[in-house]
């Protein structure tokens, strides 16, 4: 995914500081060249000779030495790399970065880059809340540069909460996702992505739905489309707004959802993302069931809902070349994905768990496993903005293979 990349990696000072060797490590298995630069505090943490072996190239940190001007002046240092990426991004240096000071080679290297930035906060909690703090952090968004956590947890100041800088896997899917995205490599590539729950109705004022927020599958529409493809994106009812840039169709019935799927016309891939109900009222009410004193409830005939996924999924002339379903369960989490993907015909299954416990069911987070032909690849937990950045790189990089290598699959 990464090959022939150049990262430049900034360390600053704080304990997190030791997430970056394992950074660097995952940067270079997916075929990144990495280059440091590490900062005076940083060095308290790490030591230069760490991030050199690791590296493989040497270490920068003094601002004023003569050899490194001659060899690597400062502002091609700043601009010889694909993408800058701050870990740890402490208080200290986005407030430097928001002021635009030049105070020290990393201060100096950020202020003369061209390329795009990814900064992973890392700090004590009040500090990551402190209006400072936040206020800053909004001035680099509209500057451009793009964030990676902080994660909720627990810090080595001993309190809990916003402010842990987010795990070196984490780091590494945004990387990911931020190099593929600024190639749009699914430009002239159509995407239909299905989001959020169905309604089946009992009678006018009642129905069968689930807790899907539509938060996940509206992530992926968005960033299937920020890497260039025309994507119709069909929701089922939810809170979540239309995400920019893209066709957005709104229905309420699994049958209003696959007839809106199949008048979307050819795509080159489908996600399935939505919670479709498995049944419906077999003969709703035309009015309001009322309650009756002393009677029983009503019994409810129910039918099976169109299998949306499946049908999308059959062999011939107009299915997609890329089907991706998903798989929400409580309980054998893989072995039921590995059945689904067989049952259904589809070509990947993203499984995740939406036990009451987990909070993925309107949460910000999800934990999934990506089934596929080629077997099951645990993904580590990520918010839900991520694992979409980067399941879409994954079917970019899928959807751009020679046919051949394809049909080896």
């Amino acid at each position: 995914m990464l090959h022939g990349k150049r990262i430049l990696l900034i360390v600053a000072g704080g304990i997190a500081a030791f997430k970056s060797l394992e950074l660097i490590r995952r940067l270079r298995e997916r075929g990144a060249a990495v280059r440091c630069v590490l900062t005076d505090a940083g060095a308290r943490f790490v030591t230069p000779l760490s991030l050199q072996a690791l590296s493989e190239d040497r270490v920068y940190g003094d601002m004023f030495s003569l050899t490194d001007e001659s060899e690597m002046g400062h502002i091609q240092l700043s601009r010889d790399a694909d993408l800058l990426v701050v870990a740890p991004a402490t208080a200290n240096i986005l407030a430097r970065m928001a002021a635009g000071l030049a105070d020290d080679l990393a201060a100096t290297v950020l202020l003369a880059t061209d390329k795009p930035v990814l900064a992973a906060p890392a700090m004590n909690v009040r500090m990551w809340t402190h209006a400072a703090t936040v206020a800053n952090v909004e001035i680099l968004k509209k500057r451009g540069v793009t964030f990676v956590g902080p994660n909720d947890g627990a810090m080595a100041c001993n309190e809990h909460g916003p402010g842990r800088m987010s795990e070196p896997a984490e780091i590494v899917a945004a990387v990911e996702s931020m190099l593929v995205a600024t190639q749009r490599p699914l430009a002239g590539k159509r995407a239909l992505v299905t989001s959020g729950p169905t309604r089946e109705a009992i009678d006018p004022v009642r129905y069968i739905s689930n807790h899907s927020s539509g938060k996940q599958g509206h992530a992926i529409a968005a960033a299937l489309a920020r890497l260039g493809a025309e994507v119709t994106l069909v929701s089922g009812p939810v809170a979540v707004g239309d995400p920019a840039g893209l066709r957005t169709v709104h229905v309420e019935s699994a049958d209003q959802m696959l007839a809106a799927c199949l008048a979307a016309g050819r795509v080159d891939v489908a996600v399935c993302a939505a919670a479709v109900a498995d049944w419906k009222a077999a003969k709703p009410a035309g009015a309001k069931i009322k309650k009756k004193t002393g009677t029983q409830p009503p019994a409810i005939e129910l039918t099976p809902n169109p299998d949306i996924l499946a049908t999308l999924s059959k062999p011939g002339p107009g299915r997609p070349a890329l089907v991706v379903g998903f798989a929400a369960e409580t309980e054998d989490l893989v072995a039921n994905a590995i059945a689904k993907r067989s049952r259904k015909g589809c070509d990947w299954i993203v499984a995740n768990d939406v036990s009451p416990a987990t909070g993925t069911f309107g949460g910000e987070r999800n934990t999934v496993h990506l089934v596929s032909a080629e077997g099951v690849e645990a993904w580590p937990t990520l918010a839900k903005g991520d694992v979409a950045d980067r399941l879409a790189a994954r079917i970019a990089l899928h959807l751009g293979r020679p046919r051949s290598a394809e049909a080896a699959e």
